[in-house]
C-alpha cells in the first residue's frame, strides 16, 4: 500500500510575547553530560586490552547501522567507541556516516583526525578529498586525491574523483570570470523563432496561458520518458520567470487555502514519487492547492521532470502552486549533485542557464493563516529577527545581512539543545527549541514547518509542535529505506500522511553527475 500511517497532532496554540513557556524544554544536555561522565570513570577503570576490546564492541554495533542506513545511531555508536579506544578507522567511519548525513564540516573534522592518527591510512585521504569537495574546496579535494594516488596508484576511484576536482576547478573559474556581466538571461529569450519540427510528437504549448490539457499531456509524456521540445521549455521558464519576479520574498496564504493544502517536503528528482502524491492525494487544482518545500533537483536522475511539472502547474493555478526554494536550487549544488548535468545532457547549458536564474526568484518562506511558518531549512543565528525582515531580503542578489538571513533560512536545521551553534554542514547554523520558541513569540506565530532532512517516516515532531519536518522523497536515493510524507493543516488538527516508494525507470541516482565527469 502506498499510504503506509497517517496521524493527527493538535495545532499549537501561539503564545503571548510576555507569557511563559507552558512546555518544558527538553533536557538533553544533561542527560548527555551524565553519559559522558560514566563513560569517562569506565575509561580510567579499565585496561588497555579491555578499552580496546570495548571499543570494538561499540564499532560493531555501529557498522551494523550503516550498514542500515542508520547513521545517526552509526554516529552515536562510532563516538562511544572513539571515547574507549580512537582510531584512525573510528574517525574514518565516523567521518563517512556524517558524509552521509550531509555534515560535511564534522565529516571533514574526522577525516582530518583519522589522517593525524595514521597518515598511511588511504581511506583517510579519501574522505578528506570527499568532505572537501563537498564544500567546495576544490584545491585542497584536488590535493588529498593526489596524495592518496602516491599512496595507491592504481585506485581507480581516487583518479575519478581527481578528474572531477580539476573539471570542478576550472568550470568555477569560467563561471566567476564571466559573472562580469549582470545581464538576464531571460532578458534576449526568444522562444518564438524556435522551430519543432514535424517529427516532435510530443505536447504543445500554443497561445499565451497555459492548458490544462497540455499540462496533463506533459505529465504523461514526461513518465513515458520523453521530453518536451526546448521551445515550450523556455516559454515555461520565461512565464515561471515573469510570474516569481513579482511574488515576495515571503508570500501569506490565507486561512481558506491552508485548510485545503498540502505541504510536502524534498522531492530531489524523484518525479515516479512525486506522482504518486498526486495519485493517493489528488492532482493540484484550485481546490487541492499544494506548496512544495524545495529541493525539488539533484540527486535523482528526474529533476527536470519533476520541476518542469511543478512549474507547469504553477503557471496553471498561479495561486494555488507553491514553490520555496531550497538550499539545492542554487549553481554550486547543481554542478555537484547532477542537476546541471541532466539538463545539459537532455537540453544545453542555455536551458541550465535559464533555471538557475529562475531559481533565484523563487520564494524563501510561507506563512499560512497566519500561524504556520514554511521555509526550506530553518532559523537564524541571532536573535530579533521578525517576518518584515524576511520579506524584505533582495532573494535574487542577497548581500550582507540579508546573504546571512537566506543562507540560515536555506541551511540551518534544529538541535535538541539549547542556543545556536555552527553547522556541520558548513552553512546556516543549529537553532536549539529556545530559539524556535523565542522566534514563535516574536513574530506572533504558532510553529514552523521545514525540510532538508531524511527522516525515516517521512517526518519528526520536534517541540510539542513547535516545528515540524517534513521529507517528500521515499527510499532517498534508492538506499535509504525512509518514508516520504505530507502534511495537512485544519482548523484544529495538524494530518501528516507517510507512503511508501513506487518503482520508477532504471536510471539510477546521481547518474548525470557521473556522466558529466
Amino acid at each position: 500500500m502506498p499510504i503506509v500511517d497517517v496521524i493527527e497532532i493538535p495545532r499549537r496554540k501561539k503564545e503571548e510575547n510576555n507569557q511563559s513557556t507552558s512546555e518544558p524544554l527538553p533536557d538533553v544536555a544533561s542527560k548527555n553530560s551524565q553519559e559522558d561522565s560514566k563513560i569517562e570513570l569506565e575509561v580510567a577503570s579499565l585496561s588497555k586490552e579491555d578499552l580496546m576490546k570495548k571499543s570494538d564492541e561499540f564499532k560493531a554495533k555501529a557498522n551494523k547501522f550503516f550498514g542500515e542506513q542508520s547513521y545517526d545511531n552509526a554516529i552515536e555508536l562510532y563516538t562511544t567507541a572513539i571515547k574507549y579506544h580512537p582510531t584512525a578507522i573510528l574517525y574514518s567511519n565516523r567521518s563517512f556516516s556524517n558524509f552521509k548525513k550531509e555534515f560535511f564540516v564534522c565529516a571533514l573534522q574526522d577525516a582530518i583526525k583519522a589522517n593525524e592518527l595514521d597518515p598511511n591510512y588511504v581511506k583517510a585521504y579519501y574522505r578528506l578529498g570527499s568532505a572537501n569537495l563537498a564544500l567546495g574546496n576544490y584545491d585542497d579535494a584536488k590535493k588529498n586525491f593526489q596524495d592518496l594516488l602516491k599512496k595507491s596508484p592504481s585506485d581507480n576511484e581516487a583518479k575519478t574523483k581527481l578528474k572531477l576536482c580539476t573539471t570542478l576547478i576550472k568550470t568555477k573559474l569560467f563561471e566567476e570570470a564571466i559573472l562580469v556581466t549582470t545581464e538576464s538571461h531571460f532578458q534576449n529569450l526568444d522562444y518564438e523563432s524556435m522551430v519543432v519540427d514535424d517529427s516532435y510528437k510530443g505536447p504543445h504549448f500554443k497561445g499565451e496561458n497555459i492548458t490544462k490539457e497540455f499540462v496533463f499531456e506533459l505529465v504523461e509524456h514526461m513518465k513515458q520518458q520523453k521530453f518536451l521540445h526546448k521551445k515550450y521549455v523556455a516559454k515555461i521558464l520565461k512565464k515561471s520567470f515573469d510570474l516569481f519576479k513579482e511574488l515576495p520574498s515571503l508570500v501569506d496564504i490565507d486561512t481558506e487555502t491552508t485548510q485545503k493544502i498540502t505541504i510536502c517536503g524534498d522531492t530531489h528528482g524523484q518525479y515516479y514519487d512525486l506522482l504518486n502524491i498526486f495519485e493517493i492525494n489528488g492532482y493540484p487544482s484550485e481546490d487541492k492547492p499544494y506548496l512544495f518545500n524545495g529541493d525539488f533537483v539533484d540527486r535523482g536522475s528526474f529533476s527536470l521532470e519533476v520541476i518542469l511539472c511543478l512549474l507547469a502547474f504553477k503557471l496553471l493555478y498561479p495561486n494555488h502552486m507553491h514553490l520555496t526554494r531550497g538550499n539545492h536550487e542554487s549553481v554550486d549544488m547543481n554542478r555537484f549533485y547532477g542537476f546541471q548535468g541532466e539538463i545539459v545532457s537532455k537540453y544545453s547549458e542555455m536551458i541550465y542557464d535559464l533555471f538557475s536564474e529562475l531559481f533565484l526568484w523563487f520564494p524563501l518562506a510561507f506563512v499560512l493563516d497566519k500561524s504556520y511558518m514554511v521555509v526550506h531549512g530553518g532559523l537564524f543565528g541571532k536573535d530579533g529577527v521578525t517576518l518584515d525582515d524576511i520579506r524584505k531580503i533582495k532573494r535574487n542578489a542577497p548581500e550582507g545581512n540579508d546573504k546571512e538571513l537566506l543562507q540560515c533560512l536555506l541551511w540551518s536545521d534544529p538541535q535538541p539543545t539549547p542556543g545556536v551553534a555552527p553547522s556541520s554542514r558548513g552553512v546556516g547554523v543549529y537553532f536549539g527549541p529556545d530559539v524556535t520558541r523565542k522566534f514563535l513569540k516574536e513574530n506572533n506565530l504558532s510553529g514552523i514547518i521545514r525540510s532538508h532532512e531524511v527522516k525515516e517516516k517521512g517526518y519528526q515532531i520536534d517541540d510539542h509542535g513547535a516545528l515540524i519536518t517534513v521529507f517528500s522523497a521515499p527510499n532517498y536515493c534508492d538506499q535509504s529505506g525512509n518514508l516520504g510524507s505530507f502534511i495537512n493543516i485544519g482548523p484544529e488538527k495538524v494530518k501528516i500522511t507517510s507512503f511508501s516508494h513506487v518503482d520508477h525507470p532504471n536510471v539510477p541516482p546521481m547518474h548525470y553527475q557521473r556522466q558529466q565527469f
